[in-house]
C-alpha cells in the first residue's frame, strides 16, 4: 500500500481541484481558532484589565472572567443550530458567506468599539454566532465535496486551520500585550477581519456542493458543479454515474419519511447522532481549551518561571505542527485506531501531569518543566487525533437528507461543553473557590479514559467510503468493532430499482437482500449460455 496518499488508479478525474477547493474552505477555522485564542491573552493584558475592571475591583473578578469567556461558546452554541436551516435555506457556499461576512464582523465591530464590558460582552456573543455558524458549515461543505480516498484528510484540515489561529492569536497577543494603550486589545480583535475578508472573497468563486444542488432538485447546476470539482465534462460517464448514485441515494432516503428534526432520532441516524454528539462532547472534556483559555492566567498565575504569554506560544506552536501528522494518520489509520491511540495518549499525559503538580508542587521548577512537557505531549496526541478526527466523523457519517441538521446538533454539542468548561474553569482552579489548581488534570485525565470505551463500543470506521456506502454501513452492521470488516455490496440506483419492482418501502438490509436475491438469478440465467 505504501506510505503515500495516493488516488486510486480507478477513479477517474482529477482530485487536486475539489482538496484544494476542500483546504481553502477549512480556512474558516482561522476565525474560529483566533477568536477562541485571542481572548486568553487578552485576559492578561494589563491595560485591558484596568480598562474594563468595574466598581473597587482590582481586576477583573472569577464571575466577569467566566462570563467574558463562555459567552462566546453561548453565542456558538446558537450560531451552530442555527446552522442547518441557513445551510438548507441559503446554500453551502451562500450560508458560510453570511455567516462570516455579516454576524461575525458584527461582533468584531462591537469588541473593537468596546470600552466597557457590556459592549465588549455583546460583541464577543454575536462573535460567537459567527463562529458557531462557521464550524458546522465547513465540515459540511468539505464532506459533501471532497473525494473519499482522502476526505478524511481535507476535512481534518479545518482542525488544522483552528490551529493555525490559536497560534496567530498567540503570537499577536505577544506583541501587543504589554502596550499600556487601546491597541494592546483592539489590534489582535481588529486583524479578524482580514480572516473575515479573505474567506469571504475566495468563496464568491467556489462552486456549491453538488450534493445540495441535487437535494434541491438543480440536476444541471449539480452537474456542473461536480464536473468542476472532478475536472470531467457534465456528460462524462464516470460523473453521470456518481450524480446517479447520489441522486438515488436521496430518493431512497425521501422515499423513508419527510425531512424533520424528528427523523434525526430515528433508527439508524439516531444512533449516528448519540455517536456525534458524545464524540463532540468528549472532545471538550479531554481539557483542550482549559490550556487554551485559561492557559495564559493559569501559568501565569501558578507563578512558572517561563511566564504565561511564552507558554501559550509554545503549546500553539506545537498544537499547529502535530495536526499535520494527524491528517495523514486518518487515511492511514483510520478513524477508530487513531481516535484510541489518541485517549490513550491523552490519558496517560494528563495524569502525569496533575501527579507532578500535586506531588511536587507548581513552585518546584524541575515539576514546573515537567508539567509544560506533558502538557506538551498531551497537546500532540489531541492534535493528531481527537482535534481533527472528531470534525471528519461527524461530517461523513449522517444521510444527506439530515446531515446539516444533525451536524448542527453535533457542534452544538462541542459548543455547549465548550460553554460549561469556559464558565466553570475559573470557579474550579482559583484559590477563592474550589482551588484544584493542578488536580483539574485529573478531570480532564478521567474523561480521556471514558474516551477510550466510547470509541471502541460506537465509532464505526469509515475510511476510504462514500457518503453514500457510509449509510449502507450504519444500515447493515450493528457493532462498531466490526466495522473495519465492512464491504460495499450494493449501490443506491440498485436499491432503487428493486423498491420500485417490490412496490413497497424497503429497509436498507431488505433491499440489500433483495439486490443480492435479484443478481444471483441473473447469474444463474446467464451460466447455461456460457461458451466452455
Amino acid at each position: 500500500m505504501g506510505l503515500a496518499l495516493q488516488k486510486p488508479a480507478d477513479e477517474p478525474g482529477k482530485a487536486w481541484p475539489a482538496i484544494c477547493i476542500g483546504l481553502f474552505v477549512s480556512f474558516g477555522g482561522v476565525l474560529f481558532g483566533y477568536d477562541t485564542g485571542t481572548i486568553s491573552g487578552i485576559l492578561a493584558m494589563p491595560y485591558w484589565i484596568q480598562e474594563f475592571k468595574t466598581g473597587d475591583n482590582e481586576g477583573i473578578t472569577p464571575a466577569q472572567d467566566s462570563l467574558i469567556v463562555s459567552i462566546l461558546s453561548a453565542g456558538t452554541f446558537f450560531g451552530a443550530l442555527f446552522a442547518a436551516p441557513a445551510a438548507d435555506l441559503l446554500g453551502r457556499k451562500i450560508g458560510l458567506i453570511a455567516s462570516a461576512g455579516i454576524v461575525f464582523n458584527l461582533g468584531v465591530i462591537l469588541q473593537t468599539a468596546a470600552t466597557a464590558q457590556p459592549m465588549f460582552i455583546a460583541g464577543r456573543f454575536f462573535a460567537g454566532l459567527g463562529v458557531g455558524l462557521i464550524s458546522a458549515m465547513v465540515p459540511l461543505y468539505q464532506s459533501e465535496t471532497a473525494p473519499k480516498w482522502i476526505r478524511g484528510a481535507v476535512v481534518g484540515a479545518y482542525q488544522w486551520a483552528i490551529t493555525i489561529g490559536l497560534f496567530l492569536a498567540a503570537i499577536v497577543n505577544y506583541t501587543t500585550g504589554d502596550r499600556m494603550d487601546s491597541g494592546s486589545y483592539r489590534i489582535p480583535i481588529a486583524v479578524q477581519f482580514a480572516w473575515s475578508i479573505i474567506i469571504c472573497v475566495g468563496l464568491l468563486f467556489l462552486p456549491e456542493t453538488p450534493r445540495f444542488l441535487i437535494k434541491q432538485d438543480k440536476h444541471e447546476k449539480a452537474a456542473l458543479a461536480l464536473a468542476k470539482l472532478r475536472r470531467l465534462p457534465p456528460d462524462h460517464e464516470a460523473l453521470v454515474a456518481e450524480l446517479s448514485e447520489i441522486q438515488a441515494n436521496h430518493a431512497y432516503e425521501m422515499s423513508l419519511s419527510k425531512t424533520t428534526y424528528l427523523d434525526c432520532v430515528k433508527g439508524t441516524v439516531g444512533k449516528r447522532l448519540l455517536t456525534g454528539c458524545l464524540l463532540q462532547g468528549l472532545q471538550q472534556l479531554t481539557g483542550v481549551n482549559f490550556i487554551f483559555y485559561y492557559g495564559t492566567q493559569y501559568f501565569t498565575n501558578a507563578g512558572f518561571e517561563s511566564g504565561g504569554f511564552t507558554i501559550q506560544v509554545i503549546t500553539n506552536c506545537v498544537n499547529v505542527v502535530s495536526t499535520v501528522p494527524g491528517l495523514y494518520l486518518v487515511e492511514k489509520m483510520g478513524r477508530r485506531n487513531l481516535l484510541l491511540m489518541g485517549a490513550i495518549g491523552m490519558a496517560v499525559c494528563q495524569y502525569i501531569v496533575a501527579i507532578t503538580g500535586t506531588v511536587a508542587g507548581v513552585e518546584n521548577l524541575a515539576a514546573q518543566r515537567a508539567a509544560i512537557s506533558f502538557v506538551c505531549i498531551y497537546i500532540f496526541f489531541f492534535a493528531s487525533s481527537w482535534g481533527p478526527v472528531a470534525w471528519v466523523v461527524t461530517g461523513e457519517m449522517f444521510p444527506l437528507q439530515v446531515r446539516a441538521k444533525c451536524l448542527s446538533l453535533t457542534t452544538a454539542t462541542n459548543w455547549l461543553l465548550n460553554w460549561a468548561i469556559a464558565y466553570a474553569t475559573p470557579y474550579m482552579v482559583n484559590a477563592e473557590y474550589a482551588n484544584l489548581q493542578s488536580k483539574v488534570f485529573f478531570l480532564w485525565g478521567s474523561f480521556c479514559f471514558i474516551c477510550i470505551a466510547f470509541v471502541w463500543a460506537m465509532i464505526y470506521e469509515t475510511k476510504g467510503l462514500s457518503l453514500e456506502e457510509v449509510d449502507e454501513l450504519f444500515g447493515v452492521c450493528s457493532k462498531a468493532w466490526e466495522s473495519k470488516k465492512f464491504r460495499p455490496q450494493v449501490r443506491f440506483r440498485d436499491v432503487e430499482d428493486v423498491r420500485e419492482g417490490e412496490g413497497r418501502k424497503l429497509s436498507l438490509v431488505e433491499a440489500k437482500e433483495a439486490v443480492q436475491r435479484k443478481r444471483s438469478v441473473t447469474h444463474i440465467e446467464e451460466e447455461p449460455g456460457k461458451v466452455e
